[in-house]
C-alpha cells in the first residue's frame, strides 16, 4: 500500500493547484465571461443530473405510479370524451380502433372481427379502454405492451384481473408491470387470424418493442404500433440507449414496406412536424402534410395513422441518410467512410436541436 501513501500529497497538491487556478480565472478582467462559462456548465450537468434522478423515481419506485395516477385523474376531468376524435380503419376482418388516453397517448384494439377477439396495445387508461371493449362486442385475450414508462404500461393490472385469460406480452428487459409472456426480437404473437410480431427497438427504454401486424393474412397493409419509438414526423427521446442503438432501431422500421401503416403512441404531429420546417424548411411533402394536419388540429381530430412512405419523405429523424439534411446541420456530419457514426452524430444533434426549439 507504499502507492498510497505517496499518492495522498500529490491528490492534496493537485486539488489545492486546481483550486488556485479556478480562483485565478474568475479574478482575472474576463471573470465574467468565464463566471457565465462555469455557470453553464454546472446548470447544464445539474440538470442531467436532476433529470437522471428523476427518471429513477419514475421508472423504479411507487413515486411514479403515483405520478401517473394524478396524470389520469387530470386528463380524465379535462377530456372526458379524449383529447382527439379518432376514426377506426376497418380491413377485410380486422379493425383497428385507436383509442386517445391521457392527454395525448394512444392505446389501440387489434380486433378480429370474424372471432370477436381483441388484443390491446399500450393500455394506460384501463377505464377507456375497457368501454372500447364493451362497446365493440369482443373478448380482450392479449395485452401487447410496448415498454414499461406507466402512460403505456399503466393498466396492465386492472385489464389482466379483469379479463382473466389475458395475458401481458412484452420484453423481460423492460420491468412490464404485470408480465406474463415475455417476448424477443421476431416472436410472433397469434390471436384469431391476426399475426403480430415483435420487433426489438432499444433505445427509448432497454427492452422497448414495436409491434408489426401482418396484413397478408387480411390482405389489407400491415401496421406498425410504434409506442414511444417513432411519431408522426418524429422519434422518441433515447433515456436508456445511445444514439447508435435509436438509430440502428430507426433502420429496422425503415426496412418494412412503404405502405404500412403507422400508429403511433402519441399525438405529437403539429410540433414534431414544426420543428422538421425548422431543419428542412424547403421540404414541400412536409409542408402539404402541415396544412393537412393543422386542418384535423382544428377539429380536434387524430392526425393518425400515417404511412411509412410519408414518414420517409418528411421525418429528418429517418432522413440521416440524406445528404441535403448532413449539409444543412453542421460541417462534419456529411459522408464519411464510417457512414453508420456520422449518421448518429446527426440524430444527436437533431435531437439536442428538437430539445431547444421546443423550449422557446
Amino acid at each position: 500500500m507504499a502507492w498510497l501513501d505517496c499518492s495522498a500529497p500529490f491528490l492534496w497538491i493537485a486539488s489545492c493547484g486546481l483550486l488556485l487556478f479556478v480562483l485565478t480565472l474568475l479574478l482575472s478582467p474576463r471573470s465574467c465571461r468565464v463566471r457565465r462559462t462555469l455557470r453553464g456548465l454546472f446548470m447544464a450537468r445539474s440538470k442531467r443530473l436532476l433529470f437522471r434522478i428523476g427518471y429513477s423515481l419514475y421508472t423504479r419506485t411507487w413515486l411514479g405510479y403515483l405520478f401517473y395516477r394524478q396524470q389520469l385523474r387530470r386528463a380524465r376531468n379535462r377530456y372526458p370524451k379524449g383529447h382527439s376524435r379518432t376514426q377506426p380503419r376497418l380491413f377485410n376482418g380486422v379493425k383497428v380502433l385507436p383509442i386517445p388516453v391521457l392527454s395525448d397517448n394512444y392505446s389501440y384494439l387489434i380486433i378480429d372481427t370474424q372471432a370477436r377477439l381483441a388484443v390491446a396495445v399500450d393500455p394506460s387508461d384501463p377505464q377507456a379502454v375497457q368501454a372500447s371493449i364493451e362497446k365493440e362486442g369482443v373478448t380482450l385475450v392479449g395485452i401487447l405492451c410496448t415498454h414499461k414508462h406507466w402512460d403505456h404500461s399503466g393498466g396492465n393490472r386492472d385489464l389482466s384481473r379483469r379479463h382473466q385469460e389475458c395475458r401481458v406480452y412484452g420484453s423481460p428487459e423492460d420491468g412490464i408491470p404485470y408480465l406474463t409472456h415475455p417476448l424477443c426480437h421476431q416472436d410472433v404473437v397469434s390471436v384469431g387470424r391476426l399475426q403480430i410480431r415483435a420487433l426489438a427497438t432499444p433505445g427509448h427504454t432497454q427492452g422497448h418493442l414495436v409491434y408489426l401486424l401482418d396484413g397478408e393474412p387480411y390482405k389489407g397493409p400491415s401496421c406498425l404500433f410504434s409506442g414511444d419509438l417513432l411519431f408522426l414526423s418524429g422519434c422518441g427521446r433515447t433515456f436508456e440507449g445511445t444514439a447508435e442503438t435509436m438509430l440502428s432501431s430507426l433502420d429496422t422500421v425503415l426496412g418494412l414496406g412503404d405502405d404500412t401503416l403507422l400508429w403511433p403512441g402519441h399525438e405529437y404531429a403539429e410540433e414534431n412536424l414544426g420543428f422538421a420546417g425548422v431543419v428542412e424548411p424547403e421540404n414541400l411533402a412536409r409542408e402539404r402534410k402541415m396544412q393537412w394536419v393543422q386542418r384535423q388540429r382544428m377539429e380536434r381530430k387524430s392526425t393518425c395513422p400515417s404511412t411509412l412512405g410519408e414518414e420517409r419523405s418528411y421525418n429528418p429523424f429517418l432522413r440521416t441518410h440524406c445528404l441535403v439534411l448532413q449539409e444543412a446541420l453542421g460541417p462534419g456530419l456529411g459522408p464519411s467512410e464510417d457512414d453508420g457514426y456520422s449518421r448518429a452524430q446527426l440524430l444527436e444533434k437533431l435531437r439536442r436541436l428538437k430539445d431547444l426549439h421546443k423550449s422557446k
